[in-house]
């Protein structure tokens, strides 16, 4: 069996439909429905069973059951929530519980980290922490579980334990997301809607790594089939901009692209300059090239266009 936290959210459920293609459907469920809305990214999944994370009890399930790999994609992912305790709490301490379980249990481990962790990115996106310098609460949540993974596997654990740093994911199953959702996602509805491309001021120098869901996917399934250990940057060791994004929805919408002023709540705490070192996670036998940005966004909007961006 493997479980899958935050299965009805964007990356994991598009994890799960990955494990589905490889024919792999013995899978647990974890997370919440509070948005009911979420419930959508299940339905054309392949699953055994879904449990609401308050009802889980981990430590006896992970004792008691056959279980090969945890997927730990549930977190908080909202950058501006400025409630530390409950980020902490729901990033930091669960997943520690998560984690210590595992190993007990000798269960693979395979969970999700975030390229936030590198703040502004003057000392580069390397794996090591010279470069590593969160600029708000999410990041810091992730930073710290990073640190405690890195503790246990100094000391030496039987399981294997990686974590995977997401740089900026797009793609499919992404609608439950509201402010969080990706670019493309806003643009294409704006594009919808009859308007235009709004971008914020400054976009042709805000540089991010963005990387297509299923080239996650195909990562995390390559990590399950070794026993690498570790932390590893997510991206395509690329950086594109905000304006890119645009010019490519324009390109397929026929709308203007327009620009607005930078929102107040996020001076100081964006990332203006993102692009993953790969070497690590390419020395681990992965040699399957990254899609486009172009080629990911037409894929995107081709599902967009006929499904709302769910999978069929």
């Amino acid at each position: 069996m493997i479980i899958v936290t935050g299965g009805a959210g964007f990356i994991g459920s598009n994890i799960i439909k990955g494990l589905n293609d490889h024919g792999v459907s013995d899978i647990l469920v974890v997370d919440n429905l509070e948005k009911a809305e979420k419930h959508l990214n299940l339905n054309r999944l392949k699953f055994l069973d879904f449990v609401d994370k308050r009802d889980f009890d981990f430590t006896s399930f992970l004792s008691n059951e056959n279980v090969d790999a945890v997927f730990h994609e549930g977190a908080c992912a909202d950058t501006v929530e400025s409630n530390g305790r409950y980020m902490m709490k729901n990033n930091y301490e669960y997943s520690k519980q998560l984690l210590d379980a595992s190993i007990d249990n000798n269960v693979k481990f395979i969970y999700a980290s975030s390229a936030s962790t590198y703040g502004n990115g003057t000392d580069g996106f390397k794996e090591n922490s010279e470069c590593e310098y969160p600029l708000n609460i999410y990041a810091y949540s992730k930073f710290l579980f990073d640190q405690y993974v890195r503790k246990v596997l100094d000391a030496g654990v039987p399981s294997q334990v990686v974590g995977l740093r997401y740089f900026n994911v797009y793609g499919e199953q992404e609608n439950h997301k509201g402010r969080m959702a990706s670019l493309v996602f806003k643009l294409f509805h704006q594009a919808k809607a009859g308007n235009d491309l709004e971008v914020f001021e400054g976009s042709k120098e805000f540089l991010r790594d963005f990387i297509y869901v299923k080239d996650v996917v195909d990562m995390n399934l390559h990590l399950l089939n070794k026993d690498d250990s570790g932390i590893f940057n997510a991206g395509t060791g690329k950086a594109r901009s905000f304006l890119d994004i645009a010019k490519v929805v324009s390109d397929h919408t026929s709308k203007k692209i327009v620009t607005i002023p930078f929102p107040e709540d996020l001076k100081g705490k964006y990332q203006k300059f993102t692009e993953a070192d790969m070497s690590k996670f390419i020395a681990t036998g992965y040699s399957k090239p990254f899609t486009s940005l172009e080629d990911g966004i037409k894929s995107y909007i081709a599902n967009l266009e006929k499904s709302n961006g769910y999978i069929l």
